[in-house]
């Protein structure tokens, strides 16, 4: 290995330990309530070496947060290609248990992304653009996930023809981090005043989901859409 190779090891693990402190005090006390100042001492490095790796308290969130996509993305492909399912319904099916799982395996990573999916996007301007294209990248990646199975589903018959598949892919989108931002944030209004479980309400919003865009199907054979 190199002096320039060492080096930019040396850089990466450094930025990794600070990033891994970061974690540790965000996780535990709130992004909000979280200092730089608290960074810095949980990595024991100064703030100064701090703020030479991480522009940002925002920054630093972002780092976090591409952490928890990449997770998540792992998750998406290690079920999707462990679980042989036969149509694009039952794929967008693992896609959402896969999402649950990671929501309860990986709450403080879940938090993370719900806060930054329905929060204030004004954060954006205090982040490199190479920390903010990274985290995006890793976004669309899962609606290309999205937008590959209803495409299957559209030529296999399960799921209607006449939709844009990427816009719908963003409305699925939309509507899970709705879904799971509900049963994270109101699970025991749901219980006591709905007597709904986490796992039910869930499902029926799934279920809804899937009625918005599957063709209608008689005797376990989908249905033309001509008809």
């Amino acid at each position: 290995m190199g002096i320039q190779e060492r080096r930019q090891k040396e850089k990466e693990m450094r930025k990794n330990d600070i990033v891994d402190a970061g974690e540790r005090v965000f996780f535990s006390k709130g992004y909000e309530k979280a200092t730089m100042d608290e960074v810095a001492k949980e990595a024991e490095f100064s703030k100064k070496t701090v703020y030479s790796y991480l522009s940002s308290k925002e920054e630093l969130y972002f780092e976090i947060m591409i952490r928890g996509y990449k997770l998540l993305i792992r998750m998406f492909q290690d079920d999707l290609q462990k679980q042989k399912r036969r149509n694009a319904i039952e794929e967008l099916n693992q896609m959402f248990l896969t999402f649950y799982q990671f929501s309860n395996e990986n709450s403080n990573y879940f938090r993370a992304i719900m806060e930054y999916e329905t929060g204030n996007k004004s954060i954006e301007s205090a982040i490199s653009d190479q920390t903010r294209d990274e985290c995006y990248t890793l976004g669309e990646k899962i609606l290309d996930y999205l937008t590959s199975i209803l495409e299957k589903g559209m030529t296999e018959g399960t799921i209607c023809s006449r939709i844009d598949a990427r816009k719908t892919a963003l409305v699925l989108w939309a509507f899970t981090v709705g879904i799971f931002n509900t049963v994270k944030k109101k699970e025991q209004y749901l219980i006591d005043f709905h007597n709904t479980m986490p796992d039910s309400f869930m499902q029926a919003g799934f279920e809804l989901m899937m009625r918005s865009i599957q063709l209608k199907s008689e005797g376990g054979m989908y249905e033309n859409e001509d008809n």
